[in-house]
């Protein structure tokens, strides 16, 4: 029976219109299939919207506050109302100040620059590198991976009470982990980081996607994400929120747009006076395609309803899960436990596998795109899979002899084992065949067996093109 057959509910809204979805892929094993696009977490589709959105604009492209013409005026024009766009989309305060960046993790970055010189940063070591690495010049405190929600707001408070010297403060925290898909009581938090005089950021890399984020409602300080994510993948992201931090320090880049004026002084040098509004962290021409895509992203979505795609997502997510529950050699990872909330991101690992082999026997036998490896997360998943989180390794297949195998994660050949894990990730442009084929693939995977032989190459497991069908 289908995972679908039973839990077909017509009140579910249809997945979104996405580039690609009609697009073929060879197999190892012989023709072709439609390519089943099971990796969102790190990039999603592009919407069909979006993409009409930006070729209808795409003659009118003109420079950004920069020209008198009739283009740069319309396309400074289409570059603010997108913040404005942005702003209603995230729920900004009447003074919090939109910047569009490259992406979250220079979002983050942007925001470790401007963070207080003596301010102390407090983040798990359950974050993705983009909020666990930024903070080079701040005095960071990591903490352990909490094993329950009000264990992570317990763990924080604790740490925030104990700081000393008491000064500024800023907890970084996501609000559905890139690994486990597990949401984080991100307004709790919130509530614990001000309750001790700390501001908090939200990494809504995964979030927003997937459900409402809303900065004056969670109460949170700053929100960050990517438009690769949320169906808009053209180089820009976000950082949303407080403007007093962003406008005390000095530009994240030095340029032109960021100026106010400039002026050369009787000694010699040069006078610059920096604009107060977003502008000042947004120099250079701007990616005002890759911002208009996010804009058109955040109105497809609040029209689909978020109602509507939560319902459907939850759908796909029981689907999988019920389905992987089936195969009792896949462990799927978790920090909360399997009651806990999550968006439409699972990891787990299989017994007698290497997560690289199983991830390319899913690409080349069955037209399936996962991840595996450690997500840019590795401190996390080293702690899910039961090794030292500090424990020095890498992405990818280990290095095998020629024709041979690289090693499964429960090898006891006296190898070392890989850490790695495999990902599914899915969400609004999802189709049903693609969690019902992922599903089948898994299962007759670990009953039957890959069909082709694979090698080791750079790091990546890849059929072997020159070997017999097994």
């Amino acid at each position: 029976m289908s995972v679908f057959t039973a839990a077909a509910d017509q009140s579910l809204c249809a997945h979104l219109p996405v580039l690609g979805k009609d697009v073929t892929v060879p197999l190892v094993t012989g023709g072709e299939v439609t390519y089943a696009a099971l990796d969102y977490a790190a990039s999603a589709p592009a919407l069909q919207r979006v993409w009409d959105d930006v070729a209808a604009y795409a003659p009118y492209y003109g420079s950004v506050h920069r020209g008198a013409g009739y283009l740069s005026q319309l396309s400074t024009d289409l570059f603010e109302n997108s913040r404005a766009t942005v702003a209603e989309f995230l729920g900004c305060r009447a003074d919090d100040q939109v910047i569009f960046t490259r992406s979250t993790t220079d979002s983050l970055n942007l925001l470790a620059a401007v963070v207080p010189a003596d301010c102390q940063v407090f983040v798990y070591e359950t974050e993705h590198h983009a909020s666990l690495l930024p903070w080079r010049d701040a005095r960071v405190t990591y903490l352990n991976a909490p094993r329950t929600p009000a264990q992570a707001v317990e763990t924080l408070e604790r740490a925030l009470a104990d700081r000393d010297p008491y000064g500024p403060a800023l907890v970084c925290v996501t609000g559905a982990s890139n690994v486990t898909g597990e949401l984080w009581p991100v307004k709790e938090l919130a509530a614990a980081a001000h309750a001790h005089g700390a501001r908090i950021v939200l990494d809504a890399a995964q979030l927003a996607p997937h459900h409402p984020v809303d900065i004056a409602e969670l109460d949170v300080d700053w929100v960050a994400f990517s438009g690769h994510k949320l169906y808009a993948p053209f180089g820009s992201g976000v950082l949303a929120g407080r403007a007093d931090w962003l406008q005390d320090a000095e530009p994240y880049l030095a340029g032109g747009g960021a100026s106010r004026k400039v002026a050369r002084r009787t000694d010699g040098g040069v006078e610059v006076e920096w604009h107060s509004t977003a502008a000042r962290h947004e120099a250079g021409s701007p990616n005002v395609i890759g911002v208009y895509s996010i804009a058109s992203a955040c109105k497809a979505l609040t029209e689909a309803g978020f109602d509507h795609l939560v319902a459907r997502e939850q759908h796909l997510v029981a689907a999988v899960r019920a389905g992987l529950a089936d195969v009792p050699e896949v462990k799927v990872l978790s920090l909360f436990g399997d009651d806990a909330p999550r968006v439409g991101v699972i990891s787990f690992v299989v017994e007698g596998w290497n997560s690289s082999h199983f991830a390319a026997a899913l690409s080349a036998e069955y037209g399936i795109g996962v991840r595996d490896g450690l997500f840019c997360a590795h401190p996390l998943v080293r702690t899910l899979l039961g090794s030292d989180p500090q424990e020095v390794g890498e992405c990818g297949a280990p290095e095998a002899e020629p024709g041979e195998l690289p090693q499964s994660r429960t090898d006891s050949t006296g190898g070392t084992p890989s850490l790695n894990a495999i990902r599914v990730s899915f969400g609004a442009g999802t189709p049903d065949e693609h969690i019902e084929r992922f599903v089948r693939a898994v299962g007759e995977l670990v009953s039957k067996g890959a069909q082709w032989k694979y090698r080791t190459e750079g790091g990546r497991c890849v059929p072997d093109r020159g070997a017999a069908q097994l």
